[in-house]
C-alpha cells in the first residue's frame, strides 16, 4: 500500500453557485476566492493560514494572484497538474505528497471558470491540444472526439446504449433533489432522452456535460491535524495519476481505445487502498459524456463489457438503494461542470452524511478524474473506520 494512504484528509469544501456559461456576475479570480474562503470557513480555519495552492487544467488563478485578497502569510508550495479534468485526483495526490513531505500544512485544491472573459472550454480542449490531429479531420469539440470511443464501445464490444441512458437519467434524477444543481428542473424520462437532438453520434444532448461558470475548492491537511478541525475528515486512501501506453500527445492510439484509459490507475487505486470495487459504497464519476462514464465503470472493474448492460441500469445507479449509486449530486451532466471539480465535494458530503441523496452508512466514496484524457487519475476517500 502507498505511504500516502490515509495520511491526509479533505477537511473543508466550498463552491459558488453554478451559472450558465458566460453569465457569472464575478470574474474567475473572484469566483476562486469565494470558493476558497468558503472551504476554509467550512474547515474552521483562517484562510490566511493556507500555505499550499494546487489546481489543474487551464486554471489561470495562481497563488500569486490569490495571495493579496486572502491575506496569505506565506506560500510554501504551489503546483499545477498539466492536464484537464483527468487531473482532479492527481491534484489531490500532489497536495497529499506536499503535506507528507513537510512542504505545506494546509493546502487548497481549486478550479474556477468564467467564460465571459476567456475562451470557451471546448476551444481550449479541442483546438489547443494536439490541434492538428483533430482539426484536420473535422473534429473541433470534445463531444466529437470522445464519440469515437463510445461508438467503438457500442459496436465492437456490444455494450448496449441503454447504459448511456441510465447514466444520464440517474444524474438528472439525483439533481432533482439538489438545490445547487443547474439541471434540477429537468425531468429526463425516456421520451425526453430519446427525442433530444443529436450532438455527435452516439451522443445526444443529455449525454453531454454542460459548461458552467463557477468555482469549487477543497482544503487538504494531515490526518493528525484533521482530527481537531470542524468537519468529519474524508481521508485520501489513494489518488494515482498516469496514462497507458499509447496515450500522450497521440491519445487516440491508447489501448483499449474504446474505454476510458483508466485501467492502469484503477489497478493502482485498488492496490494502494487495499479495497476493491465491491467495497465501494458510492461513486462520483467524471462524465464529460455518458459513454466515457460507462467506460470508467468498466475500467474500474465494477462490470465488464459483457456485463455492463446488466450492471449499469437506472435502478442500480440511484441512491439510496442502488448497487452503486453514481453522481448523487447530479454530477457533470446535471449539477454543473467546472472540469469535474464538483465531484470531489459530493464525494466528501457522502462520507459526512450530508448529501442531498445520501447513501446510508457510506464509508468508501470513489471519485474518478476525466476519462479519455491524455493523462487521467482517480481517488478513493474513506471515513476513519476504513483506515
Amino acid at each position: 500500500m502507498s505511504r500516502l494512504r490515509g495520511a491526509t484528509a479533505i477537511v473543508g469544501i466550498g463552491q459558488t453557485p453554478y451559472y450558465k456559461r458566460g453569465t457569472s456576475p464575478d470574474p474567475e479570480l473572484k469566483l476562486a476566492l469565494r470558493a476558497i474562503v468558503a472551504a476554509a470557513e467550512d474547515a474552521g480555519i483562517d484562510p490566511r493560514d493556507i500555505d499550499g495552492f494546487i489546481s489543474y487544467a487551464s486554471e489561470r488563478n495562481d497563488a500569486q494572484k490569490l495571495m493579496p485578497a486572502l491575506g496569505t502569510k506565506e506560500v510554501r508550495f504551489a503546483s499545477l497538474a498539466w492536464i484537464h479534468g483527468g487531473g482532479i485526483p492527481g491534484a489531490l495526490s500532489i497536495a497529499a505528497s506536499a503535506i507528507v513531505a513537510g512542504q505545506a500544512e494546509t493546502v487548497v485544491v481549486y478550479r474556477a471558470m468564467a467564460e465571459a472573459s476567456h475562451q470557451r472550454l471546448r476551444v481550449a480542449v479541442a483546438q489547443n491540444d494536439t490541434a492538428a490531429q483533430y482539426l484536420v479531420n473535422g473534429l473541433e469539440s470534445p463531444a466529437q472526439i470522445l464519440a469515437l470511443r463510445s461508438q467503438r464501445l457500442l459496436q465492437a464490444h456490444g455494450v448496449p446504449r441503454s447504459t448511456m441512458k441510465a447514466m444520464a437519467q440517474a444524474a438528472y434524477h439525483h439533481a432533482r433533489n439538489n438545490p445547487r444543481a443547474y439541471g434540477r428542473n429537468t425531468v429526463l424520462d425516456d421520451e425526453t432522452y430519446e427525442n433530444a437532438r443529436l450532438i455527435s453520434e452516439p451522443y445526444n444532448l443529455f449525454d453531454c456535460s454542460r459548461e458552467n461558470d463557477a468555482a469549487v475548492a477543497v482544503i487538504v491537511t494531515s490526518a493528525e491535524r484533521a482530527k481537531d478541525l470542524a468537519q468529519k475528515p474524508a481521508y485520501i486512501l489513494s489518488a494515482p495519476m498516469g496514462t497507458l501506453a499509447g496515450g500522450g500527445a497521440v491519445e487516440e492510439n491508447i489501448r483499449p481505445f474504446s474505454c476510458a484509459g483508466q485501467l492502469g490507475v484503477a489497478r493502482r487505486l485498488w492496490a494502494e487502498s487495499g479495497y476493491g470495487p465491491k467495497d465501494v459504497d458510492v461513486a462520483q464519476v467524471y462524465q464529460n459524456m455518458t459513454g466515457m462514464g460507462v467506460g470508467s465503470l468498466i475500467d474500474h472493474g465494477f462490470c465488464t463489457v459483457d456485463t455492463a448492460g446488466e450492471f449499469i441500469t437506472f435502478d442500480n445507479l440511484i441512491a439510496p438503494s442502488g448497487r452503486l449509486p453514481v453522481n448523487t449530486s447530479g454530477g457533470d451532466l446535471a449539477e454543473g461542470f467546472v472540469h469535474g471539480m464538483g465531484l470531489v465535494t459530493e464525494a466528501v458530503r457522502q462520507l459526512r452524511g450530508t448529501s442531498c441523496n445520501q447513501v446510508p452508512g457510506a464509508r468508501l466514496s470513489l471519485m474518478t478524474g476525466g476519462p479519455g484524457d491524455t493523462m487521467t487519475s482517480t481517488a478513493l476517500f474513506g471515513t476513519a473506520e476504513t483506515l
